[in-house]
Parts: C-alpha cells; sequence; structure tokens
C-alpha cells in the first residue's frame, strides 16, 4: 500500500504526459457530497426537514453525531479566500451572531440533542475571531443543547488563523475539549504573503506549533495552497520544507482557482503574478514528491498524511468518509450544520442555511430552522453516492457487494459507464475486471474525473462552475488534486 501511495510522484519526472492531461481539462466537483450542493433547490425547506426529523426512527435515535459551526468572521480580507466570510470589526455583529447560533443550537437540540457528538467542527471564516470569552460561550451553548462527550475517541477540531491567536488562547481550546487543529498556513514565502495579504512568520507559527504538542492534541493540520501570486517552484519548496520540518500530522495541498468574476477580494490579485503553465504543475510535482519523501501518505483529493495518522488507518478498515470539511474517519453517519451557509446531512437530505449573516438572523428570529435550500436523494442518488464515495475514499468498488445492497445488475445499469471506465483503464487511472474497480496510483491524482463517470447531474442542462481537476489552457496550468 505504501508502494501505491507514492506511486504518482515518484515516477520518472518526464513520464507526465501532458496530452492526456489536456484530455482530461474539465471542470469537476470535488465531492465532498453526492449530489453536490449545486444541485441543491428551493423547493426542499425547513418543514421538510421538521418533518424528517419527526420519524419515529429519528426522534428514538441515539447513534452518534456530527456538528459543524460555521464563524463566519474574519479581521481582514485574504486576496485569494473563497469561503462564505464577512470581514469585520464590529464586535456588535459577533454579539448578534451568538445570540442567534444560541437560538439554532437550541432548535436543532430540540430534535438531535439525545445522540453523542462525536465529530465536532468549527470552520469559517475565522473561528478564532471569537475572543477567549465568546469562544467559551459557543462551547457552553452547544454543551447546553447537545451531549458533547469527553471520550479520547472523540475528533473535536477548529480552524485557526495563526495570526489571531496566543499560547493562552491555544490552551483554552484544549480546554474546552479540542482535540485536533486545523492551520491555514497556505505559503511562508513573504511576497506571496504580501501579494494575497497573509502575513505570518514560520517563527510565530513554529511557537504554536510547539504550544499545541505541549498541550498534547491529537492532530494537527496545516493547509497549503499552490498557483499563489509570485508563487514559483523555488519558493514554494522552501515553504514544503518548513513545513515539513514543523511536521503536522495532515497536509492539505490545495489548488488556487483565480475567479475574481465570483470572488470579489479575488480582484486585488494580479493574474499576471500567478504562476504559468509550466511552472505551476512543477510546483505540485515538486511539493508531492517532498511530501512523500519525508514520509507522508497520499490519500487522494489534496490529502496527504502520516502512515500511522487515523486517516490513513481508517482507509485501510473501510472507514474512511468524506464530507463537507474532507476527508474524515466514519464515527457519524448525520452531519448537523449551524450557522450561516452551514450544510446538514441528515436522514437521506442535504440541506443548507442562508447564507446571508442578516437572512440567517431573521429567520431565527422569526423561530424558524434558516434552512433556504436543500435536497432530498432518492434511490438513484443513494446508489451513485455510494459508487462515488467508495472510489473517492477507498479507492475500489466491490462491485457484488454494491449489487447485493442495492439490488441491481452492475453491469446491465451502467453500461454507458462502463465504456468511459474502459478508456480511463486505457490511460492508466483504473483497473476494471468483472466484479471490481481499482484505483491505480496514477488514478489518484484524477479521482475526480473518475468519479464524475457516475455523476448523472453533469449530464442536464445546469452546467455549475467547478474548480478544474487538471486544467492546461494554453497560458497557464492549474492542476487540483
Amino acid at each position: 500500500s505504501w508502494l501505491m501511495s507514492v506511486e504518482p510522484f515518484q515516477q520518472d519526472r518526464a513520464a507526465w504526459d501532458i496530452d492526456l492531461i489536456r484530455r482530461y481539462n474539465v471542470p469537476g466537483p470535488r465531492y465532498t457530497s453526492y449530489p453536490t450542493a449545486n444541485v441543491f433547490d428551493e423547493r426542499f425547506s425547513g418543514d421538510d426537514y421538521l418533518a424528517l426529523a419527526d420519524h419515529p426512527r429519528e426522534r428514538s435515535s441515539i447513534a452518534p453525531l456530527s456538528l459543524y459551526v460555521h464563524i463566519p468572521f474574519c479581521r481582514r480580507a485574504c486576496h485569494y479566500c473563497a469561503c462564505n466570510k464577512l470581514v469585520t470589526r464590529k464586535r456588535s455583529l459577533v454579539i448578534a451572531y451568538l445570540d442567534a447560533v444560541a437560538t439554532e443550537l437550541a432548535m436543532r437540540g430540540a430534535l438531535h440533542g439525545q445522540r453523542p457528538v462525536t465529530q465536532l467542527h468549527w470552520g469559517g471564516g475565522t473561528p478564532t475571531y471569537l475572543d477567549e470569552a465568546e469562544l467559551t460561550e459557543l462551547m457552553h451553548h452547544i454543551a447546553s443543547h447537545f451531549r458533547t462527550t469527553r471520550q479520547e475517541s472523540r475528533e473535536y477540531s477548529i480552524e485557526i488563523d495563526p495570526r489571531t491567536v496566543q499560547e493562552d488562547t491555544i490552551a483554552l481550546l484544549r480546554g474546552l475539549g479540542f482535540n485536533r487543529i486545523s492551520m491555514g498556513i497556505q505559503d511562508f514565502d513573504p511576497h506571496v504573503q504580501a501579494a494575497i495579504n497573509r502575513t505570518q512568520s514560520p517563527e510565530l507559527v513554529g511557537r504554536l506549533v510547539e504550544c499545541v504538542r505541549k498541550h498534547r492534541f491529537k492532530s494537527l493540520s496545516f493547509d497549503l495552497i499552490y498557483g499563489l501570486p509570485c508563487q514559483n517552484r523555488r519558493s514554494f519548496g522552501h515553504t514544503v520544507a518548513e513545513v515539513i520540518a514543523l511536521a503536522p500530522d495532515r497536509i492539505s495541498l490545495y489548488n488556487y482557482a483565480h475567479l475574481p468574476d465570483s470572488f470579489r477580494n479575488q480582484r486585488a490579485i494580479n493574474a499576471s503574478s500567478l504562476p504559468g503553465a509550466e511552472e505551476k504543475l512543477a510546483i505540485l510535482d515538486d511539493a508531492g514528491h517532498a511530501l512523500l519523501q519525508a514520509g507522508y501518505v497520499y490519500i487522494g483529493m489534496d490529502h496527504f498524511v502520516r502512515p500511522d495518522d487515523e486517516l490513513s488507518l481508517a482507509r485501510e478498515r473501510g472507514r474512511l468518509q468524506r464530507n463537507f470539511q474532507g476527508y474524515s474517519t466514519c464515527l457519524s453517519d448525520d452531519l448537523i450544520g449551524v450557522g450561516p451557509s452551514s450544510i446538514s446531512l441528515f436522514a437521506g437530505s442535504f440541506s443548507q442555511n442562508c447564507r446571508d449573516l442578516d437572512g440567517w438572523v431573521r429567520q431565527l428570529q422569526d423561530k424558524r430552522l434558516p434552512i433556504e435550500r436543500g435536497w432530498r436523494m432518492d434511490t438513484e442518488d443513494l446508489l451513485r453516492r455510494d459508487i462515488i464515495m467508495s472510489l473517492a475514499c477507498q479507492l475500489t468498488l466491490d462491485i457484488a457487494q454494491l449489487e447485493a445492497t442495492h439490488r441491481i445488475d452492475f453491469h446491465g445499469r451502467f453500461q454507458p459507464q462502463l465504456a468511459q471506465l474502459k478508456a480511463l483503464a486505457a490511460d492508466g487511472l483504473l483497473t476494471l475486471s468483472p466484479d471490481r474497480i481499482e484505483i491505480t496510483g496514477q488514478g489518484r491524482l484524477l479521482l475526480r474525473n473518475i468519479c464524475m463517470v457516475f455523476d448523472e447531474y453533469l449530464q442536464n442542462d445546469r452546467q455549475p462552475r467547478f474548480s478544474r481537476t487538471l486544467y492546461v489552457p494554453r497560458a497557464q496550468t492549474i492542476v487540483s488534486l
């Protein structure tokens, strides 16, 4: 399994087939869900969610639960960011947010509060925009309405901006029950940081890493981004070396997609400062080699982890899952999202809260769940979801098991898809047999393309804007894991 993990980057660099990459130059989802969020529509409402929650099976359930809380605030805008955020220094907005989130937690807790929360994640925005009293207040609201736990097996994680925390903050987060931390690093090069309006030194991050280890957090993750303005092969090589020296447990290596028409803050980036086609491909290739040679395992779709990390072990045991926070261990089937824009997966349905902070607050003031759109999965959705998530998480599909679970004839149902899979197999991305699909090492780089074969909604007229899976226009290359 280690050799399979290393294979995509440890092959000779000349083996990269640019013509093959160009053939896969198509927009595609990251499959943090299936169906993907662009399919959700406004016909699914808070009343539909309540009806599902009122089913006797759900009312009596004590199955484990995942809980996500979105904190939308940032002190300043990072030019590359595509998150749902509000840049403000008005503390009055935080007070209004905490009042509203307490209301939503009470409403959600009345429906699901009997279930133990085995996974908790705070994202943003910048969760550590909240001061220490506000962080404590938010955790108090959660514990008042849900069954939080101190069991060692829990996964309680928080995203932090290193510029917004002190060592005392790290100690407080540990005391509040968090045992995992994710830091937004992006790049350590000062020219790149100036171009994206995010200045943070390796020394600052290093002190926080020492503090995280001092307080015995279970896991530390770093987010890196390649393809940023002023970035080049040499500069990002230095960043990766500094990251390896700090030895985080997990590293997410994300592609920067420049979409200034969709994200206004990206208009501050001069497109001419972005790395060119071959440079960007080389940046990714160098980073992958360096991380694998340092002992990390590439598990696919942006993520590198240590061989003994729980994500790597979960894949070996068939217990890896993928949701709106990326890969995670499978501790619960349902995810409840709280806060503006949060998405829930519950009882075979997806539902998304109002993205606008004011709209989200108004609905809660009216004592309504702040759901503005969603999707109830049918049997076809559930079938294709199982296929896509098996390929994305386990790198394999057991066809016989799938047929038994869903009572289908796979080869009869998916004849057009099998023709596409044979073409992918001819390109060395997977192996195909009558009873199994196996993703190869090279195929890990193109997981999104492989999953897209089974995406029913990519065949209709609604063509959403996704970042490209592998993007090689004439002037520029973007390669996204």
